[in-house]
This record gives C-alpha cells, sequence and structure tokens, in this order.
C-alpha cells in the first residue's frame, strides 16, 4: 500500500514523546521523519522549553534537596 505525502495530524501526546526522546537522544527514525513532515514546529518548540524548564526545576529541587542548607 502506497503511503500519501500527506502528513499525518500528530497528538500532544505524540509531540511530548518526539521532545522527551530526541532530548534523551533515542529518537527513531521513523518518528524522526514524521516530526519533520509536520506542518508548523511550533508545537514542538512550545513543549521542547516546557521541557527543558521542568527539567531544569527538577535538577534544582533534587540538588537542593541532596544538599543541606
Amino acid at each position: 500500500m502506497a503511503s500519501s505525502n500527506k502528513p499525518q495530524k500528530t497528538s500532544l501526546f505524540d509531540i511530548v514523546k518526539s521532545v522527551a526522546a530526541s532530548a534523551f537522544g533515542v529518537q527513531s527514525a521513523k518518528n524522526r521523519e514524521r516530526d519533520f513532515q509536520q506542518q508548523s514546529i511550533i508545537p514542538y518548540i512550545v513543549v521542547g522549553v516546557i521541557f527543558v524548564l521542568l527539567f531544569i526545576i527538577g535538577l534544582i529541587f533534587l540538588v537542593s534537596y541532596i544538599v543541606p542548607n
């Protein structure tokens, strides 16, 4: 069956999974190709910025918990 050139609509969960997988360097080629076929990059940027902010906040809390004042 031939695949159409029309990009599939990705869900928010798919975008979050793609951003998390790419942040840790384990993104599959199939998912990377699907991501690059999307019309807009904005959802990936927004989720990426939120992911990085949550990661930094988590590290700050972890370090403040481990290192006593």
